[in-house]
């Protein structure tokens, strides 16, 4: 969880806590081709040497400031209506800081999403906003870019806190004294759902009667159960209501199932490896003791694989995510962990070995693929005793979940056969996964 404290406007952000960490595979891995640039989760404004000066005081006519700017590679992998159905809205035309645009430009975001043309200029204009959004369409910058504009740079003093920590470590900081949000006025929950669940929600409360009477609450999520309408009747003021989930799985996510016995999910795994394109593929387990053996099982087989659970130490994920990002591993097995505010975007298939318990974690699970409206697999490997979950999910998340075919169409979700305009032959495209000995 982030703070940050102005003199006059301050924002809040509040998320849940990112845990990472150790691995286990090969020491000389594939490696993966490192995904495009696009709409990630952080960016920072840069002053070149030798550029435009810095004044802080928006764009000027005349001012040539983008010829300074190091823009990364431009990302033309396909993107889906998720976050291409926009308003034809620029960034340039929310009156933004000038430092501000060039960090959103030099890490390659082109043009604001549909949640970032609906959300920021009413954030700007200091009204509350309900918002419902898909995993990975942009909800991140749809906050922090406003709450990063109300910085004002000409202020010689201390502006901004940032505290990574879950509810109960902030309230603990504010009651100590260390984090002073008197003065705070806008407070932001990204995966509101969560945090304003019944294990959170009391601290919640506790932290927002320390903020300022007039204090600004932007809630973003996927999914608002009744916990957060009970809490928006309490303390949001005629909220800005924002819903782009007319359907809840991503657009170019495509979901398959394929029937197994316990026994046979090994080879079935080991059978998928051998026939999908994968890039990075993150595939999920129940349990922390099912996510060891498992990545065992995968290094037997020859495949590179780090893994992650809650149990390990902090350094160790935090490493563990790193690496993986980074395009050190092609595959990753984790618990439920791993589900929430994780953007990477070079993981094309997702692989749920252990077939979730509840269509909240499903939908999480799966949008760990087809980030920012690009092409991404989910394949679930389903018991007997999972057929009814999985009939349950279809239903209450309206999506159709196919039985496998013999061969999954390349184009459902490899990039290049898109960039490169195949005909599906498989000749000149990238390999698929060959990490075997």
């Amino acid at each position: 969880m982030a703070t940050a404290r102005t003199e006059n406007v301050g924002p809040m952000v509040m998320g849940l806590n990112k845990q990472n960490g150790q691995l286990r595979g090969q020491n000389k891995p594939p490696a993966v081709q490192p995904a495009p640039p696009g709409q990630g989760k952080g960016f920072g404004a840069h002053q070149k040497a030798g550029g435009p000066p810095q004044d802080g005081g928006g764009i000027k006519f005349g001012d040539d400031w983008k010829r300074s700017l190091l823009l990364p590679p431009k990302d033309n992998r396909v993107k889906t209506s998720d976050v291409t159905a926009t308003k034809g809205n620029e960034f340039e035309d929310y009156c933004l800081k000038r430092e501000l645009l060039m960090g959103i430009f030099e890490m390659g975001w082109e043009k604001p999403s549909p949640i970032q043309e609906e959300s920021i200029p009413i954030a700007l204009s200091g009204r509350d906003i309900l918002a419902r959004a898909k995993n990975g369409t942009g909800k991140s910058g749809a906050y922090l870019i406003p709450l990063l504009e109300r910085i004002d740079l000409k202020k010689d003093h201390i502006q901004v806190h940032v505290v990574i920590a879950t509810p109960g470590r902030i309230l603990d900081l504010i009651k100590k004294g260390v984090a002073k949000v008197d003065r705070v006025q806008m407070i932001v929950m990204d995966e509101a759902d969560k945090l304003l669940s019944q294990d959170f929600v009391v601290l919640i409360e506790d932290i927002i009667s320390f903020l300022a009477k007039n204090r600004q609450i932007l809630l973003y999520s996927a999914t608002f159960p009744m916990s957060v309408q009970k809490f928006m009747a309490k303390h949001l003021q005629k909220p800005y209501e924002i819903n782009l989930m007319e359907e809840l799985t991503l657009k170019g996510i495509t979901q398959f199932y394929a029937y197994v016995t316990e026994r046979q999910k090994v080879h079935c795994l080991n059978t998928l490896f051998s026939r999908l394109q994968i890039n990075q593929s993150i595939i999920f387990c129940n349990s922390t003791q099912r996510v060891e053996l498992l990545a065992k099982k995968i290094t037997q087989l020859g495949y590179s694989c780090f893994y992650i659970h809650a149990k390990m130490m902090q350094e160790y994920r935090n490493r563990v995510f790193h690496d993986f990002r980074n395009g050190l591993c092609r595959n990753l097995v984790c618990t439920d962990l791993f589900t929430r505010g994780i953007d990477i975007q070079a993981v094309n298939v997702v692989i749920n070995f252990d077939f979730p318990k509840n269509a909240e974690t499903y939908l999480h699970r799966i949008g760990r693929s087809g980030r920012f409206g690009h092409l991404g697999l989910a394949i679930n490997l389903i018991t007997s005793e999972d057929r009814f979950n999985l009939k349950a999910i279809e239903e209450q998340l309206v999506t159709d979940i196919k039985p496998i075919p013999s061969s999954i169409d390349k184009s459902l979700y490899v990039a290049e056969y898109h960039s490169s305009g195949a005909d599906g032959d498989g000749e000149d495209k990238p390999e698929r996964q060959q990490d075997s000995t």
